[in-house]
């Protein structure tokens, strides 16, 4: 598939091809079941808990099915990200995988232990301040200089394909179970992986009723579905969730998101803490606050699931310990 800018949009066979290329590579992640949740809902819930995930979230599945195409010429220059932290750990990742040199653009303020992560795998950080620098506009600068390629975290096909197999995986061991998908709930920033994972399961679930999920200030996805038109957030807002602080949705996600999904919902950070106490209580799982938004909106009652089953994507669990305490002490 072409990636570039104007290129199509991604098709399920795309994210089937996807999941040939990270079979092996990729951790399969389980469908776990809670009769706490349940309970607690009414409907039957489906956990697909991506915290599992190399380097912490889905982030890696996208990544690699980005980067593991690149021609010998391409990885001669290396590759560049811009990241608050998940997308950024997964580039370098898979770039140290394949013996590939890796930048990362990440804001100052970004979870120290993202950062060390990032830097950890071999990659060269270059921190950037979230309220006075453009990360894109640093990001092309490098590109420029180095000759690399950028993988952008959300706004290509591959990398939307690569995030969709969290839906296929979802798809098909839910059919092994004999569930039937009636809701997705996923945390949304960009889009990629709900619009992803929504076009996944849709091959199965044609009726599947997906929903994007971010905090609130930031549900910018949710205010373009219902204007019909990308719209950004305000400058300046802040929460717990970093990794869903982007601007505005993506063009090629939007354009996706727009024909899949249903709505957005979006939560509040303490909604989020509890999300990632309860979890942690009852499915044994280290959330962080983007990761748990998607759990928050269920918990919340922010859409009516009764006697529906429901699949909750969990998209990573790279959480600083006292954030992680704090919700702990909060649930």
């Amino acid at each position: 598939m072409d990636s570039s800018p104007g290129s199509e949009l991604p098709t399920a066979a795309d994210v089937a091809d996807a999941a040939a290329r990270l079979k092996g590579v990729a951790v399969r992640t389980p469908l776990l079941a809670s009769p706490a949740l349940d309970a607690a809902t009414g409907a039957r819930v489906l956990i697909k808990p991506e915290a599992l995930q190399r380097t912490g979230s889905f982030k890696f599945r996208g990544a690699y099915n980005r980067i593991s195409r690149l021609t010998a010429s391409e990885r001669g220059g290396g590759v560049v990200a811009f990241s608050s932290g998940n997308h950024g750990q997964a580039v370098a990742a898979v770039a140290r995988l394949l013996d590939i040199a890796a930048t990362i653009v990440m804001p100052a303020d970004a979870p120290a232990m993202k950062i060390e992560a990032t830097r950890g795998h071999g990659a060269t950080v270059v921190l950037y301040d979230r309220e006075s620098e453009d990360r894109e506009k640093i990001a092309r600068r490098i590109v420029q200089e180095t000759k690399a390629i950028l993988v952008p975290p959300f706004d290509d096909p591959l990398v939307i394909a690569g995030q969709g197999t969290v839906g296929w995986e979802i798809a098909e061991d839910a059919a092994i179970i004999g569930a039937r998908i009636d809701v997705l709930l996923a945390p949304c920033s960009g889009g990629g992986l709900v619009a992803g994972a929504t076009l996944a399961l849709k091959e199965r679930f044609p009726d599947v009723a997906a929903y994007a999920v971010e905090p609130e200030r930031f549900d910018d996805t949710a205010r373009s579905l219902a204007s019909g038109a990308r719209v950004a957030n305000v400058a300046g807002g802040r929460t717990l969730c970093d990794a869903l602080m982007v601007a505005q949705p993506g063009a090629l996600t939007f354009a996706l998101n727009r024909k899949l999904l249903a709505g957005g919902l979006a939560v509040s950070d303490d909604q989020a803490l509890a999300a990632m106490a309860t979890a942690f209580a009852a499915l044994k799982l280290v959330l962080e606050p983007s990761g748990a938004v998607a759990l928050a909106a269920l918990l919340a009652n922010k859409l009516d699931v009764r006697g529906k089953t429901v699949a909750v994507v969990c998209s990573g669990g790279n959480v600083d310990a006292a954030v992680f305490s704090r919700a702990l002490n909060a649930g």
